[in-house]
């Protein structure tokens, strides 16, 4: 059963169009990554999801209906934005703001002290929000998003300000999350960790849902006319190979028009001359991908 599901939504502001026409559909136990440009409509999506704001038109289902108080419990957003007061103790804004998730004290210090030692922060309790880091800041909003172990977490760019170190860190407890059947709803510019981490995703762009579907199944479905080859022989000079280049003993092989990476690999195994190691049809990468699908729509 979905856990979240949008159909038609529309969102204007004024003249602006922020959401066009957006249908989504995301389950429990997945990682799914909402994607696009900068002002393409994503940040509108997630708060008419949430309902801080209200849709122009269209349906938002969340844990099967619409949005309500005890169903906001059961829910953990972290925002672009820093949000927690500046000039109040970490541990004092974690109590309060899990407090309103409706957890005990009790409870509230066993857990962060748990997520304040994983994620490094524990020495840092007692000091004001104000006078920490920009990558501090940002652990310390995650584990407020995490710490009433909600079932549906919603992370926006969740590793912004963090270093590789302590983007694993969030990374692997994300995972964890997801594998314990949580449903995880990530909107970040960073392809590699989509790439990593996301079951599906969905490309936003100018408010339309442009692309979406399993991260694999997308990156299949934009693949070239570009094989990778290893193996001995004259494998750059065969028929059907328009450009070659080679790399960590790899040929990297454009093939021409009209030829399959299918029927070049016949080619290949055909050829006495030729020992083949692998093959592989290269993919691209989401980032590839990204910047082919805006950059058709910008020119």
């Amino acid at each position: 059963m979905s856990t979240v599901v949008l159909q038609n939504l529309r969102k204007r502001f004024g003249q602006t169009i922020a959401v066009d026409d957006v249908s989504l559909e995301v389950m429990p136990g997945e990682i799914f990554g909402m994607l696009g440009p900068n002002g393409a409509g994503k940040t509108t999506t997630i708060r008419m999801m949430l309902d801080i704001i209200r849709p122009d038109s269209g349906h938002v289902s969340v844990f099967k209906g619409p949005m309500n108080e005890e169903k906001k419990n059961r829910i953990g957003y972290l925002p672009e934005e820093r949000g927690l007061y500046a000039d109040v103790k970490l541990i004092e804004a974690i109590r309060y703001l899990a407090s309103l998730k409706g957890m005990s004290r009790a409870d509230i210090d066993e857990k962060a002290k748990g997520y304040l030692e994983r994620l490094d922060l524990w020495q840092h309790k007692d000091k004001k929000l104000s006078e920490m880091s920009r990558g501090m800041h940002q652990k310390a909003q995650f584990i407020v998003t995490i710490l009433h172990n909600p079932e549906l977490i919603i992370v926006d760019e969740p590793f912004s300000g963090l270093d590789p170190v302590n983007t694993e860190l969030i990374r692997k407890i994300l995972i964890e999350m997801r594998d314990a059947g949580k449903t995880i709803i990530m909107s970040t510019h960073q392809m590699h960790q989509v790439e990593m981490m996301c079951d599906r995703i969905a490309l936003i762009n100018k408010g339309n849902v442009v692309l979406d579907g399993r991260v694999n199944e997308v990156r299949r479905r934009f693949a070239g006319n570009t094989v990778e080859v290893s193996g001995v022989g004259p494998i750059d000079e065969l028929p059907g190979v328009d450009h070659a280049e080679k790399s960590n003993g790899a040929h990297h092989l454009t093939l021409a028009e009209g030829t399959t990476p299918q029927e070049f690999f016949r080619t290949l195994a055909l050829d006495e001359r030729v020992a083949i190691e692998t093959f592989t049809i290269a993919l691209p990468s989401l980032n590839d991908i990204f910047i082919q699908i805006v950059g058709a729509s910008e020119s």
